[in-house]
Formats: structure tokens, sequence, C-alpha cells
């Protein structure tokens, strides 16, 4: 297996990021390598998510990519050949999941309940993307339903923000939390990629008070 779990860990934020055009992919890319942040998740919203993979895996070897937002069998396998180092998915998909699991990429399965949770852990599995954070109770939830997977660990997703990462963090049972304020869509529309070194940055800073 890949280094990526050791790397999320590391970087204590994923960036979910959303990408309309193709040629933003390595400008965003050096961005968050000069912001301190390289790592990056690049979602299945958009008819450029494949490609953008494949720019961002060749042309930046040094960040670490993966594919998110990914709900088929048929996504995986493309995020995979476009060069992906972990997948991560909103909820579980059993095909999705097995796949991962035999060729060896890390997977971050969406969960919001105990059911849900017991589902990914049958598959050997013992992180979950608690998504979406915000609207299922944040913090105090995943602290509700962590209390019966003592081994379990979360990255929650969906409502983090700069103004409460740090609490989450906080919680030993979350190793990371993914996040899209500091790419916002504005500045990722205006090209304006300093701007997002410059909010990376702060992140990242953040992150170092966890």
């Amino acid at each position: 297996m890949n280094n990526a779990h050791e790397r999320i860990v590391e970087a204590k934020l994923l960036p979910v990021i959303k990408l309309d055009r193709v040629e933003d992919a390595i400008p965003l890319a050096e961005a968050l390598i000069e912001g301190g942040l390289p790592v990056m998740e690049i979602t299945f919203r958009t008819d450029a998510a494949e490609a953008s993979i494949r720019a961002v895996s060749k042309a930046c070897p040094d960040i670490l990519t993966g594919a998110g937002t990914v709900t088929s069998l048929e996504q995986v396998k493309r995020a995979f050949d476009a060069g992906a180092k972990y997948v991560v998915t909103p909820g579980i998909s059993k095909p999705v999941i097995e796949y991962c699991c035999k060729n060896n990429i890390p997977v971050y399965p969406g969960a919001c309940t105990p059911t849900e949770i017991m589902q990914i852990m049958d598959f050997g599995l013992d992180i979950v993307k608690f998504f979406p954070a915000a609207q299922f109770g944040g913090l105090s939830t995943v602290k509700a339903v962590s209390a019966p997977f003592p081994s379990l660990k979360f990255v929650p997703t969906g409502g983090v923000t700069e103004s409460n990462l740090l609490e989450y963090l906080a919680f030993p049972k979350v190793i990371a939390c993914g996040g899209s304020w500091m790419v916002k869509d504005d500045l990722l529309r205006a090209g304006d990629f300093k701007g997002i070194t410059a909010l990376v940055a702060k992140a990242v800073a953040l992150t170092k008070k966890a």
C-alpha cells in the first residue's frame, strides 16, 4: 500500500477540490505545495476530474493526489488509472470498497451512523469519512458514535472551516479534516493562485496549533 494514509495524517487537512477546468489543475497543485499542503482530493463532481488527476499525477509527483466523491466502480477504475493514490466516497459502495481493498488503494468511505460505520468495518477498514459533518451534529456526534468503536478513526468533512478545525483536531479519534475554504471557487475562477496559496498557508499554520 502507498503511504497516502501517513501523509494525510501528517497534513491533518484534506483540501476538497472541484475543478471545472483541467488547465487549473497544475497551477492549483503548485499553489497547494507552495502553501505547505502537498495533498489534494479532486472530486468527481465535474467532467474535468479524471484529466485533472492525470495531469497533476504526471506534472507534480510531490503532491499526494486522490479522487473524491467516487460513487461507482467505473469512476474508481478511471481514478486509479489516472494516478489517484487514494479514494474518498460520500457513502458506502461495496464494489468501490472491494476494488480499492483488492488493489491496495487507501479508501475513506463516508458514514454518519453506527450502522454505516459497522458496514465499513466489515471490510477491515478502520477509518471513515464522517459526512456531512455539520448537518449530522458535528464533533458532538463524532464523539458519540465513536464511543462503541475504540479503534476507529475519523476524517470529518462538510462544514469544517477555519473556525472549528482546531476543535475537531483536538479530538484524538480525528486524524484529519476535509475542507474547501482554502480553495475558494471565486479564486479558482479568477485564476488567483497566489490568493489560494495565502489561504492555504494560513490553514496550514492553523493545523500546527493542533
